[in-house]
């Protein structure tokens, strides 16, 4: 019963389809005695599956470089600042009052946390080892509004920060290279200095280790330091003021229009920009790069794609007695074009849907892959310390696997077109003459 089925299912598919499908579907798989045309066939299939699966798997990596740099880089930075045109920004909380009370519908997406701020730059000391730094000045409580790092936290909390107690926080690399721990030492030196009849003195403060934090970003896991602002406002003299005053919004693609809408609010006594301005060379040479590498990849792609055009120009030689009974059978040209299309198109997709499968598995499971490798012979191909990511991401966009197949299927018809039309412009007493 079940065979009965299947026969009739096949029987019915095989009315709907037109002749040229099968046969050009039968000159794909039937076995020819020139074993060279069934080797570079074969040949162009790998080719299109590598260089498919090579394109998903390197945008896949590039869109996982650009969201994992995003992630990191606003995890600790802001959405958006607001300055003044001084060096430093008095009546903040005014300001801060002013910027809480606009409504969501004013801006383009809801603000969720504002912060403010004290940014200089120092230098700490511990023993022998000294470190140039950035030193943040923050209040705990409001901080974990507007960035990730009270989350980052690998030692101690944010909240170990207390005014008046002169405590700091440094980053993983940071705390390394100074050979400091949670409860230690550190000297900061601010450049700001202090003028003593032996001359120019820098301001300098002892600080203790309350914590430590690891962003998995080199750059601010080596370089940055936390206090508390109050702390900062004395070390560095700034009475009231601060440096500005940090944002976080509910949708951080929407900051170059939410900025507008803040200039437009606060008028123009104010210093608005956002991460889009103050990272645009970080994203743009990963949009430009994965740009260019798709490019350079899909060249592959077409390389193996036009060996289809030999391959069917020997298929049409081999099988032009063939062609020339078709054709007295009746066969008109297109029929003939038609069926070598097919047969062309059928090695463009199965070796786009082979590589597409390949590229999307190993694009998914990357993450796993790298590290084993990295074990296995013992190499690493990212590290930290010239890196900024020293893990290998991989962001899967169904929009580009899209892209990528559409492309490859569509370099395949395109290699068709000749050998298709040399076979359908074929005299069949010619081909017949010698056979």
């Amino acid at each position: 019963m079940k065979n009965a089925t299947l026969s009739a299912l096949g029987q019915s598919l095989a009315q709907r389809l037109p002749y040229e499908f099968w046969i050009g579907w039968r000159y794909t798989r039937a076995k020819r005695n020139n074993h060279f045309i069934s080797f570079i066939s074969l040949t162009s299939m790998v080719g299109i599956a590598l260089g498919v699966m090579a394109l998903i798997v390197v945008l896949s990596v590039m869109n996982g470089f650009q969201d994992e740099l995003r992630k990191r880089i606003l995890g600790v930075a802001s959405h958006i600042e607001v300055r003044g045109f001084e060096p430093s920004l008095a009546d903040w909380q005014h300001l801060q009052q002013q910027i809480q009370s606009i409504p969501p519908k004013a801006v383009a997406s809801p603000i969720e946390g504002v912060a403010p701020y004290i940014m200089a730059q120092g230098m700490l000391t511990h023993d022998q080892a000294v470190q140039g730094v950035l030193i943040r000045g923050v209040l705990p409580a409001q901080e974990s509004t507007v960035s990730e790092l009270s989350t980052q936290m690998k030692l101690g909390q944010l909240n170990d920060l207390k005014a008046g107690q002169f405590n700091i926080v440094l980053g993983s690399d940071l705390a390394m290279a100074l050979g400091v721990r949670v409860g230690e030492k550190v000297v900061l030196m601010a450049p700001q200095g202090q003028v003593t009849p032996a001359g120019l003195v820098p301001r300098i403060k002892q600080f203790t280790v309350s914590g430590i934090f690891q962003v998995g970003m080199y750059e601010y896991d080596a370089g940055l330091a936390l206090i508390h602002m109050e702390d900062a406002a004395k070390l560095y003299r700034l009475g009231e003021q601060v440096s500005g005053l940090r944002l976080k919004l509910a949708d951080l693609f929407m900051a170059d229009r939410v900025s507008q809408s803040l200039v437009e609010a606060l008028g123009p006594n104010f210093y608005i920009t956002d991460w889009t301005q103050q990272h645009a060379n970080f994203f743009k040479a990963i949009q430009l790069e994965k740009r260019v590498m798709f490019i350079i990849l899909a060249l592959i792609v077409a390389v193996a794609a036009f060996n289809i055009v030999s391959t069917l120009v020997m298929a049409v030689t081999d099988k032009r007695a063939d062609i020339a009974i078709l054709r007295t059978m009746g066969a008109t040209p297109q029929s003939i074009r038609k069926m070598f299309v097919v047969q062309g198109a059928m090695i463009g997709i199965i070796g786009t849907v082979s590589g597409a499968l390949l590229g999307v598995l190993l694009a998914l499971n990357i993450e796993t892959v790298v590290p084993w490798i990295e074990h296995t012979f013992n190499v690493q191909f990212l590290s930290k310390d010239v890196y900024y990511i020293s893990d290998l991401p991989s962001k899967l966009m169904w929009s580009d696997v899209a892209a990528i197949v559409g492309l490859s299927i569509l370099l395949s018809l395109v290699a068709t077109l000749y050998p298709s039309a040399r076979a359908a412009s074929m005299n069949p007493a010619e081909a017949l003459r010698y056979e």
